[in-house]
Order: structure tokens, then sequence, then C-alpha cells
């Protein structure tokens, strides 16, 4: 599974990046044949409190799954999206047994 992270105008810290794909990783407990994850990160404006937007977009042989979510952090973000992305493959792969 190949990830990749893009921080829209802005350069994401090693850590955030550490901690993205800790998290994304956990996706192919759910799914084994995921080809390629791509994490968008931005700050949203205006200036609010929650103005981190973070998506996630999950490439799988026959076709993809998304999730972006808008929070504090991008931390909170990435956890929601991994969270709606999990219950998104697990019914994926449902869909794929009813074949």
């Amino acid at each position: 599974m190949e990830i990749r992270i893009q921080a829209i105008h802005f350069d994401a810290t090693e850590a955030l990046k550490v901690f993205i794909q800790k998290k994304v990783a956990k996706l192919e407990r759910f799914y084994d044949d995921i080809r390629l994850v791509e994490v968008s990160l931005k700050v949203v404006k205006p200036e609010t409190a929650e103005n981190k937007e973070a998506g996630i977009k999950v490439s799988v042989p026959s076709g993809e799954l998304y999730a972006v979510k808008v929070k504090d952090t991008f931390e909170e973000a990435i956890d929601e999206d991994v969270e709606a992305l999990s219950k998104q493959l697990v019914k994926f792969k449902e869909k794929l047994r009813g074949k």
C-alpha cells in the first residue's frame, strides 16, 4: 500500500506525517488489496476554530473511497476520516462477497 501525503499551502511536520502513516496503515486490517492512499491537508479560510481539513482517498482495485472532515486539529480530522473509511471498507468488502 502506497501512502501519499499532500499539504496544500503549508509544510506538514514530520510528526504529523508519521501520525498519518500510522493511522492510515490500520485501514489494511479492513481490506487487504488497498493500492494507494492519498491524504490531502489544508487550512480552510477564514481562521476559525475548526479550520483544519483532511481528506483521504483510498484506491482499491474496483473503485475509490473518500472521506473528508474539518476539525480543530489535523489529528482529529484524520482520526475521523480513518473511522469513516474503515466502515466504508467493511461495506465494500461485504458487497464484493455478495456478488
